[in-house]
This record gives structure tokens, sequence and C-alpha cells, in this order.
């Protein structure tokens, strides 16, 4: 559309975008700024409204990271909010806050994450995009090529280059085992910082999908066909797994994950129960497991990890539509924050 194109200067378009009370979709408006903000501290706060038990209540909408809009191009901006209530506590389906806490407990150990985002592109009508109404297409493995075998690459391209404008930290796409299955990654980068970008990507792909006249679905199960599922691995290091000899790091790790498997899958998205069936490349709902080079456990190490005795952990339990800073939290928490407590023992004692 030719007005997308047309000068606004001096004046800047900033769409807000924040976490449904629900905590599981993205929601977005926009207002006019005089002048374009030179960081996410120039722009003001606004509100919205969300509603809980049929209640419409006022929220504040905190600007915490800043984009450039890869729709109505420079000088507009997408800004990502923290959505707090009146009294200042966050909003429904807010947890960034608790992810920053966590962080902060452990920055010293200087974790390092990156996001697996699959997901599948629906039609209208509700059926998978490109299906007949009463055709399954055969299961192929991932990264297949050819029209027969794939639908949607075009969407999965404009999501990318648009995230890549944005500044979004996307390191990668790929198609997945259902013909109109994508996945892209995010990160390395620091866990609050890697749940902005994942959020904001999840933003991008929704408004890019909308030029295409399909839906991303992130739901876990989104048909009932016993091979198919869509899943947000999640990889997970420190800089001692990262340094010579981090595998063992690595391997006690892994110790402390299986201890709180249960705690885990509580917060690790909705519906993962259908996904995790234990067969083929998914472990059990209820029990851990793990591997080195499989694809069939809770955790995996991968191969070029154990050969070179460091790097990290990818931890394949969360579903497509957890919410990132949950399982960065979860994963910390866990891994961490026992020795971060350990560590400030010791600092106590030498003072003593």
């Amino acid at each position: 559309m030719p007005f997308l194109a047309l000068p606004t200067a001096p004046r800047c378009q900033v769409t807000y975008i924040w976490i449904s009370s629900c905590g599981m979709y993205p929601k977005a408006k926009t207002r006019t700024l005089d002048s374009e903000p030179q960081s996410v501290d120039d722009v003001p706060r606004w509100n919205a409204l969300y509603s809980v038990s049929d209640e419409c209540l006022e929220t504040t909408l905190v600007p915490v990271r800043m984009f450039r809009d890869p729709f109505t191009l420079d000088p507009n901006k997408l800004v990502l909010c923290h959505a707090l209530e009146l009294d200042g506590n966050p909003a429904p389906g807010q947890r960034r806050s608790e992810c920053v806490e966590a962080m902060e407990a452990v920055k010293e150990q200087k974790p390092w994450f990156g996001f697996e985002q699959e997901f599948v592109l629906m039609a209208l009508d509700g059926r998978l995009f490109g299906w007949s109404a009463d055709t399954i297409p055969k299961t192929e493995v991932s990264s297949r090529v050819g029209l027969n075998k794939v639908w949607g690459r075009d969407v999965s391209l404009s999501h990318y280059k648009a995230c890549l404008y944005a500044g979004v930290i996307i390191s990668g796409t790929a198609g997945e085992g259902i013909p109109t299955q994508w996945e892209f990654q995010i990160g390395p980068c620091g866990g609050v910082e890697l749940g902005d970008h994942v959020w904001t990507a999840r933003y991008i792909l929704f408004r890019v999908c909308e030029d295409f006249g399909v839906v991303p679905s992130f739901h876990p199960k989104p048909i009932k066909h016993q091979p198919w599922a869509s899943g947000g691995h999640m990889n997970f290091s420190t800089e001692d797994m990262r340094s010579p000899g981090g595998l063992t790091h690595i391997h006690a790790a892994i110790e402390r994950l299986a201890g709180r498997h249960g705690e885990h899958m509580a917060v690790y998205g909705g519906n993962n129960e259908l996904r995790l069936n234990g067969v083929g490349l998914y472990s059990a709902f209820t029990n851990f497991s793990w591997g080195t080079a499989s694809r069939h456990g809770s955790v995996r190490v991968p191969g070029h990890v154990h050969s070179e005795g460091r790097g990290y952990l990818e931890d394949r339990r969360p579903s497509s539509d957890c919410d990132p800073y949950l399982v960065c939290k979860a994963l910390v928490e866990t891994c961490l924050l026992p020795l971060a407590a350990e560590g400030r023992s010791r600092a106590a004692a030498t003072k003593q």
C-alpha cells in the first residue's frame, strides 16, 4: 500500500505492544509522538484496558524495549511494554518482572539463552493452511523443500526479514515436520532480553500473517495426528558451561532439572501433556529423561557439545505457547540459584 510510505517527519508513529491478560497473545495499539524517540526512555507511558471476570480494568503500559517498525518503516517504532495495575503490581499475564528478579540474582554466572519457536499456519476456516478437507499430507522430516512438501515459505521468509529490520535477535529459521509448520530461533542473549525479543517476534509474525491471509498457531498439538506437535525448545548455558570442562557443569545442571521436573511442567506451557506423550521425538510429560545427541529425551546434550566438552544444554520440554520469561526463570532458579547461594555463603565465611 503506497500510503505506508508517505513521509510524516518530524512526527513519529509508535506502536505499543503488550501481553494479553491470559498471557498467551500480544496486543498492540499506536500513538503519535512529536519526534522520533532516541531510546525507550523517550517513549511515554500509556494506558490500556484488560478484562478479568467480565470486569474491564485499566492498566499502565510501561515501555521496556524499542525496535524499528518493519511495517511503517523508519522513523516509526515498535515498543514492547510491561503492563501494570493501578497499584503498581504487574497486570495479569505479565511475568517479565519475575524474570528480571531471577536474572539479577544469578548475573555473575552470565546465563545465555536461545529459543526455538515452532508454529503452524492456519487458514481462516480453522484448517491447517494448504490442506484439503479430507487429506492429511504425509509426514516428512524437517528442512524439506518443494511445493508438494512445504507451504508458507514466503510467510516465514517475510517474518525473518521483518525481524532483522526491526532489530530482533533472530538467528535462523527452518521448516518443520508438518508441511505448514515453521520455526524461528531467537538468541543467544540474556533471559530478560530473550523474552523481550521472543514476544516482539511473535507480534511481528501475527502482523506478517495478516498480509498473507493466514493465522499463526502456537498450540502445542495443532492437529490430532500422532507424529505432529509444536514445541519451544530452550537452549541454556552459563559461563562455566561454555568454558573448558563445562560438560561437568552441564551434567550437574541436568541433575538439578531432574529433581524439579513437575514444577517445570507446571510453567512450561498449556496443553503440553498432549504433546509430550513419550512417542517418537517427544519425551514423557510425567517422567524426566536426558541423552547425548538424542532428541527423544526431556533434555538433550548436543553431540558437538559432548565432543568439545563444553557448551549448552537443550531443554526440549517447553511447549510452543510457553512464556519465555517463565522458562528462563525456572532454569536459573533450578540450576543457578543454589550455586549463587553457595557463593554468597563462602564469601561471608571468608569475611569472617
